[in-house]
C-alpha cells in the first residue's frame, strides 16, 4: 500500500491510522463488501454515528487507504448531490524495518530475463565469465539505477556535481526509493542495510552484484562523476558504498 507521500514514512502513517480499531474495523468492512460503501454503511456496520464515521473514513482516505467517489445506491436519481461512497484503493501495504525492496529486485530480474530472451541467439556465457542469465540481470540492474537517478536529476537539477554534492544527492536519492543510507565518514555514503535482505544471505555474489550495479547505474544517471560504487562488504551491513574519488 502506498499512502499519500511517499517511503517509509508514509507506509508507517497508513499503518498508524489503522491501528485504531475502529478504523481497522470499517476498513475491513469496505474490503470485504466487494463494492463501495456509504457513511451510513460503515457507521451501522461498527456501532457508531454518522458524523464520526465521516471522521474515521475521511482519515483512511487521507492515507490512502480509501479512495472516494459519489453516486448514487440503487442508480436511483433523486435531487441534490449524490452521496459520497468510500471503496479501497487498488495498492498493497507492505512494512519492514529497515526498508526491503523485493519489488525492485523482481523488477530487476525479470528484466534481464526478458533482455536476454530478445537476445537468446547470443553466446550463453557472459563476457566476464560469469552465466549469461547473471550479467543479463547486473545489465538490468544498472539500466534501473540510471534510470532513477537521471529522475532525480531532471527533478533537482543540480548543475554539476562536486564530491560532496554528488555525495548528499546520491544520499537523498537513495533514501527516496526505500534504501538506508548512512554517512559513516567523510567522504563516503554507505547503505546501513541490504534492501534486498534475506536474498543477499543466501546469494551474496549475485544480489551484492545487483546492488552494485544498480548503485553505479543511478550515478551514471544523475552524472555524478566525482563519486563512485564500490564493493566493500562488512558484516551486518550493505556490501556497496559510494565513495569519493
Amino acid at each position: 500500500m502506498r499512502s499519500r507521500g511517499s517511503g517509509a514514512e508514509a507506509t508507517i502513517r497508513a499503518v498508524s491510522v489503522l491501528s485504531d480499531d475502529t478504523r481497522r474495523r470499517m476498513f475491513d468492512f469496505c474490503r470485504r463488501g466487494g463494492r463501495a460503501i456509504s457513511r451510513d454503511e460503515a457507521a451501522a456496520e461498527v456501532g457508531i454515528s454518522r458524523k464520526l464515521a465521516a471522521f474515521h473514513l475521511e482519515r483512511l482516505v487521507d492515507a490512502g487507504l480509501l479512495r472516494t467517489h459519489y453516486e448514487r445506491s440503487g442508480g436511483i436519481r433523486k435531487v441534490g448531490r449524490a452521496p459520497k461512497m468510500y471503496e479501497p484503493a487498488e495498492t498493497e501495504l507492505q512494512v519492514s524495518i529497515p526498508p526491503r525492496r523485493p519489488d525492485l529486485l523482481a523488477e530487476i530480474l525479470l528484466d534481464g530475463i526478458l533482455s536476454q530472451d530478445d537476445n537468446a541467439d547470443g553466446d550463453a556465457e557472459a563476457p566476464d565469465g560469469g552465466s549469461g542469465g547473471l550479467e543479463a540481470a547486473r545489465r538490468a540492474a544498472f539500466r534501473h539505477g540510471e534510470r532513477v537517478g537521471a529522475e532525480e536529476r531532471a527533478r533537482s537539477r543540480p548543475g554539476r556535481l562536486s564530491a560532496e554534492r554528488a555525495l548528499t544527492v546520491s544520499e537523498a536519492t537513495l533514501a527516496s526509493v526505500g534504501f538506508e543510507p548512512t554517512r559513516p565518514r567523510p567522504g563516503c555514503v554507505r547503505l546501513h542495510s541490504c534492501p534486498f535482505h534475506p536474498l543477499a544471505e543466501s546469494q551474496p555474489d549475485a544480489v551484492c552484484g545487483l546492488n552494485h550495479a544498480f548503485l553505479t547505474g543511478m550515478l551514471s544517471g544523475l552524472r555524478a562523476t566525482t563519486v563512485h560504487a564500490v564493493l566493500d562488504p562488512k558484516g551486518g551491513e550493505c556490501c556497496v558504498e559510494i565513495t569519493a574519488d
